[in-house]
């Protein structure tokens, strides 16, 4: 990490500390008069100030060398730049943080052309004549910095760019759908996807072949479905890339899954959980024995809240074992296994091998069949805690779905100590967040208990700015409904009730449901109500006495 250089030094070479690079000190043009290697290199960038006079950022205030030759250049190629200041006077020392002069160098190479307008060769073919092996070898062995190739043929540079607006978008995944007459890019943020631009019929052939390539994928295959996997680094961000192409009529269709390393895990004291409910759960996982299942759709936080379940549990004094599909973290001190079904080893393969590792903790990726059911019911019976997830659509109904599997009841309730349904909300955009009443269409989708609720505190939206690309949300956060499964929960699944009476006899018991929680983070001013109905799904009675869907 940069630290501050001494004040004394930097006041002997005239220089000034500048702790943030701000945009508006950012011109392209006159970066781009200098290689960005050797940008990189020396960790080094012009600026613009105020008065219209050049500034070189050092990282290193000794760092002469940099700084004699960006002098150099600009001083025989700035007078011819917009916003420059014609008089040769001698370039301004500043001082930066190395971390911060990568990240304007990123910007500055990106932030003022679009995606398409480097498409000027629209049967640019990135067939396999167009790739050396040293290339390919590259790409499979090791991140690649895109930014280092920005110079290369315009069907790299587009996929390069393309990944840097997502990464900088905070896309969670890229969409590149082939049609009739055109391709269109779709980015998905926050949970929900946005049109970003569209691109001639005749390039989505190279740009296809070219995400194959770094993904190590066929090529010459485009009749059947493919799945691979990539690792691209944008300045000081490193992201994983999972690849799935499927053939279509209008051609081949591309999802990406980006998954930024550099953003870390959360703890589960940042994911959403109410303080009552954080309790509950950080209880239950530190039981000795047992099953504890997160339920929802995919795309919901159930893979980050069991991240954050296992970052809190790890300790020397734990054994922890997962079994996942994909290993989406590294867990320093946990043991984790990717299943490979090509070569049989399955999540019930993985299983019966890991219970003989001595575990103290198991983490499975998903239950997907009854196989992996029964071995991680019996794991749980035999003295270990097993954490693992369902797609179902609350917690109640992850009961009647492993009895749908085929599990016997009594195996369940003797297993399973408490099922977690979550779902995740876009929270309101700070900048553009603003007061304001909600009109009786929103409030007529709520039954008429938590409309009285809904209408005590103030509630907030965003109108949508810059900040948050005019959608009024930025970021998400998540929502819950824990059901512990007590005596009396364990009597109505051994009689093979339905889950809507056991999620009844669960809020008999004080469970707060996901649209309950939904409505205290609307209260709290963290979301909307038009949020909340999108994301719970609920069905509710209307005004008009019809039965209604909420949410879109």
């Amino acid at each position: 990490m940069s630290t501050k250089p001494d004040e004394q030094l930097i006041k002997q070479l005239q220089g000034q500390y500048l702790e943030n690079i701000l945009p508006e000190q950012l011109n392209p043009q006159l970066v781009r008069k200098l290689p960005l290697e050797f940008l990189k290199k020396q960790c080094a960038i012009p600026l613009l100030l105020e008065n219209g006079q050049v500034a070189i950022a050092l990282a290193d205030p000794l760092n002469v060398e940099a700084y004699d030759a960006i002098s150099t250049v600009l001083a025989e190629t700035s007078n011819s730049i917009e916003g420059v200041c014609e008089a040769a006077q001698p370039c301004s020392r500043v001082i930066c943080p190395a971390s911060e002069i990568e990240q304007a160098i990123s910007r500055c190479y990106y932030q003022s052309t679009s995606v398409s307008s480097d498409n000027e060769n629209p049967n640019a073919q990135d067939s396999p004549s167009n790739h050396n092996d040293a290339d390919r070898a590259c790409v499979q062995t090791q991140a690649e910095d895109l930014l280092n190739i920005a110079n290369k043929a315009p069907v790299i540079k587009l996929v390069n760019k393309i990944f840097f607006q997502a990464v900088h978008s905070r896309a969670s995944d890229i969409h590149i759908e082939p049609y009739e007459n055109e391709a269109r890019i779709r980015f998905r943020v926050d949970g929900v996807l946005h049109d970003i631009f569209t691109l001639p019929k005749q390039q989505i052939a190279a740009l296809v072949s070219r995400l194959k390539i770094m993904a190590n994928l066929n090529i010459a295959e485009r009749r059947l479905p493919q799945d691979g996997q990539s690792r691209i680094k944008i300045g000081q961000n490193l992201v994983d890339i999972r690849v799935s192409v499927i053939p279509t009529s209008g051609g081949e269709r591309v999802v990406l899954r980006l998954l930024d390393k550099g953003s870390g895990e959360l703890g589960l004291n940042e994911i959403g959980f109410s303080p009552e409910v954080l309790n509950h759960f950080r209880n239950l996982i530190r039981l000795a024995h047992g099953i504890i299942l997160l339920t929802g759709p995919t795309g919901s936080g159930k893979t980050t809240t069991l991240y954050a379940a296992l970052s809190e549990l790890n300790c020397e004094e734990r054994n922890i074992l997962t079994v996942e599909d994909p290993i989406e973290y590294q867990l320093p001190g946990v043991g984790q296994m990717q299943i490979k079904p090509k070569i049989n080893l399955t999540f019930a393969n993985c299983l019966r091998h890991i219970l003989r590792q001595d575990p103290d903790v198991i983490m499975i990726g998903e239950i997907r069949d009854v196989e992996t059911a029964e071995i991680a019911i019996q794991a749980s019976l035999t003295g270990h805690l097993v954490l693992s997830t369902l797609h179902t659509n609350d917690s109640a109904s992850a009961v009647t779905r492993l009895i749908d599997m085929g599990i016997e009841p009594y195996l369940i309730s003797s297993s399973v100590v408490a099922v977690m349904a979550q779902r995740l909300l876009r929270i309101i955009c700070p900048e553009c967040k603003r007061p304001y009443t909600p009109d009786e269409q929103v409030l007529s989708l709520w039954p008429e208990n938590e409309k009285v609720s809904a209408t005590k505190g103030q509630l907030y939206k965003g109108p949508g700015c810059d900040n948050c690309l005019d959608t009024g949300y930025l970021g998400r956060t998540g929502i819950f409904e824990l059901l512990v499964i007590d005596d009396d929960i364990k009597e109505l699944i051994s009689k093979r009730h339905g889950s809507h009476i056991i999620k009844e006899a669960a809020i008999e018991k004080g469970m707060s449901t996901l649209r309950e929680d939904g409505l205290h983070k609307a209260l709290a001013g963290e979301t909307t109500l038009e949020e909340v109905c999108r994301v719970t799904q609920d069905y509710v009675q209307t005004n008009t006495g019809v039965t209604e869907r909420v949410g879109s």
